[in-house]
């Protein structure tokens, strides 16, 4: 299918969804297609409306009588051709169902497994995702995760890694950490970090990581510098951006953390270096200028920056949480030296994400699967941008739930690692997903940004009586939209294809 439109920058482009090519066009050409579509493509009744004018005038431009009448046969010459298809956006069919196989292949080849170590944290910060703006997560009891679930658990995918289930021979397999705060239960992680290194396997190899508040990196650092530990710290910035981050009893963390982190950089420079990060919460209290300001001038890094979660908020906090909310794109271009800070950060943020998406799902280079690259035209596709589940990591929460992702509802949990073993149906997994898909078919297949969504089924409320309205739909109007606003951004900032095609790497 193809689509017509101009940017901010008033350049004219047509996009050929089939053969996913962009191609500059005349405005003269532009001016005719919209006569065309205003006209429903009656080619007739646009000669006519044409011929009535000597001089057609478009977005501030005056086109000839004669040279319209030219678009207006080659756009005829060029649908008479194929070119301006309508009928190939309906070839492929969303009507692909999960199967148990396909469930436990995706288990196999997990890329990441991260265990909640603890549902216990030394900070109550304002904003938590388990806190008081949201009700979508399972009671909290200060629970620490059995050590000997985890142990068991990861038996459990030995069986699995070594089977011929696993394709993904030599990949890295992370093993990551989450909390709560992580190292509140560091018994934890110092046993299950010297049992997976012992595990015996015949393809694969780890890396740990970790996200933590900084609160007790100075009792621990040697230990997470030794194993290597990618580690993400998590800091809002200055003392005022960083003060929704606070202890129980209201004090600021700030001080303490900063101090733990310089002791950590100047003990362990090139571990620092290379494998410590900072994730940066965009609220009220601080800005992406002043985020980014506060990183490159202390640590000389680009932290990323992640908006407040907007799934599951309490009714009665709703008020409260738009008040805290900041988005970050308002924020970026608010800042006057916006484009250094882009540049710098690059894919630290979200507008070079979703940039950096948009180059590689519009392009006619790659292919979601393997099995894709031997695929025809048409055939049959699973609905929504939801990841397979297991596909891309497994979280096992303090209780022993586990959950496609730490991002999801725990109402979604596909298992329980028990006392005795892993309970996981495979079976019943590609049932409750089919089930899922088919309550969005319809959406998805008048959808028009249905063959590039990145809509999560289960960031909805997918097991309500309700039928469900996905967030993600898209109409042509909005698709035109989004086309235009990415193909502008790459105008004005042309260098950004280049960058991304050699530093991003994308993984679905």
């Amino acid at each position: 299918m193809y689509f017509v439109f101009k940017t901010r920058n008033n350049n004219y482009y047509m996009y050929d969804s089939d053969k996913k090519k962009f191609v500059i066009i005349p405005v003269g050409m532009y001016s005719v297609y919209k006569i065309l579509e205003d006209n429903n493509f009656d080619f007739s009744k646009a000669k006519e409306i044409i011929e009535k004018k000597d001089i057609l005038k478009t977005d501030g431009e005056n086109i000839r009588k004669e040279e319209a009448l030219y678009y207006l046969g080659k756009i005829r010459f060029l649908k008479e051709s194929g070119l301006f298809s309508e009928t190939s956006f309906t070839k492929r069919k969303f009507d692909g169902r999960l199967t148990a196989e396909g469930v436990k292949r995706s288990l196999t080849n997990t890329k990441q497994i991260t265990f909640e170590t603890t549902e216990r944290c030394n900070l109550k910060c304002k904003y938590c995702g388990y806190g008081e703006f949201y009700d979508d997560y399972d009671v909290r009891e200060r629970k620490d995760l059995d050590i000997e679930k985890a142990k068991i658990f990861l038996k459990y995918m030995e069986k699995l890694w070594n089977s011929p289930y696993n394709v993904s021979q030599g990949n890295n397999i992370y093993i990551s950490f989450y909390g709560g705060e992580p190292l509140v239960n560091f018994r934890f992680i110092e046993e299950i970090v010297e049992f997976t290194e012992k595990l015996e396997l015949k393809h694969n190899r780890f890396t740990f990581s970790m996200t933590t508040n900084g609160v007790l990196l100075d009792k621990y650092m040697d230990f997470l510098a030794e194993k290597k530990f990618n580690l993400l710290i998590s800091l809002d910035g200055n003392k005022w951006n960083n003060s929704y981050r606070v202890f129980e009893n209201g004090k600021e963390s700030f001080e303490i953390v900063v101090r733990n982190v310089n002791q950590l950089r100047d003990k362990y420079p090139e571990y620092f270096k290379e494998r410590v990060n900072f994730n940066a919460v965009l609220h009220n209290r601080n800005s992406v200028a002043e985020i980014h300001k506060f990183f490159r001038e202390s640590y000389d890094k680009a932290p990323m920056i992640g908006e407040l979660n907007n799934v599951g908020i309490r009714d009665d906090k709703i008020e409260e949480f738009r008040r805290t909310y900041q988005n970050v794109y308002e924020s970026l271009f608010s800042a006057e030296d916006y484009t250094y800070i882009e540049r710098d950060m690059f894919i630290s943020l979200p507008t070079i994400q979703n940039l950096s998406t948009f180059v590689f799902q519009y392009s006619d280079s790659k292919y979601e699967t393997y099995d894709d690259f031997f695929s025809e035209e048409g055939g049959s596709f699973i609905p929504t941008g939801t990841c397979l589940p297991f596909s891309k990591k497994v979280f096992i929460t303090a209780k022993g739930k586990i959950l496609p992702c730490e991002r999801v509802s725990h109402k979604y949990g596909l298992g329980f690692v028990e006392e005795d073993g892993v309970e996981i149906d495979f079976e019943k997994i590609a049932e409750r997903y089919n089930r899922y898909y088919d309550k969005l078919r319809r959406q998805c297949e008048k959808c028009f940004n249905r063959l590039h969504c990145v809509q999560c089924m289960l960031q909805l409320d997918m097991d309500s009586d309700k039928p469900v309205v996905c967030n993600g739909f898209i109409n042509k109007k909005d698709y035109v939209r989004y086309l235009s606003s990415n193909m502008a951004f790459l105008e004005e900032e042309p260098e950004n294809y280049g960058k991304i095609m050699k530093e991003v790497i994308i993984e679905y």
